[in-house]
């Protein structure tokens, strides 16, 4: 098996990849919108033109404010460092558990690597809160069961 500190590099460089993804295809998006947005010419059907500049203009705002959640993720990822190593639970940390093994840091769902599950999850999630500030060998409850934290 892999050491912790080498999947938790493994993991922060998905995330890395989920976030540069996301990001790219918003972009791509913004640029599209811009570039219709700016292309429509005026129609004899004046309803139709103003329909579609409008819904136009609300995905530039979807696309605005999932931009602005993309930046945050970045945010959290550049405060983590995967060659810390803590007894407490923080961000960036590994938690292996007998029920499922989890990664602070933002919330991407299920990573497999090498065969074996792991939960990215943000420290603003229900288990992410229950993890956080947790030593090492602690009951942690969540969702009516007892998860004994192993690392």
């Amino acid at each position: 098996m892999e050491n912790h500190k080498e999947i938790k590099r493994k993991l922060f460089e998905t995330c890395m990849l989920f976030v540069e993804r996301q990001h790219k295809t918003v972009i791509d998006i913004i640029e599209l919108n811009k570039t219709s947005l700016f292309s429509e010419t005026k129609s004899s059907a004046g309803d139709k033109h103003e329909t579609g500049r409008a819904m136009l203009q609300l995905e530039m705002e979807k696309a605005s404010q999932q931009l602005t959640s993309i930046n945050q993720m970045k945010e959290v990822l550049s405060k983590i460092s995967t060659e810390n190593t803590s007894d407490i639970v923080c961000l960036g940390s590994l938690i292996l558990t007998s029920k499922e093994n989890y990664y602070l840091s933002i919330s991407i769902g299920k990573i497999t690597i090498n065969n074996i599950d792991y939960y990215a999850v943000s420290t603003n999630s229900p288990i992410g809160q229950q993890l956080l500030g947790k030593r090492v060998k602690s009951i942690i409850p969540f969702n009516n069961a007892e998860i004994s934290s192993t690392y």
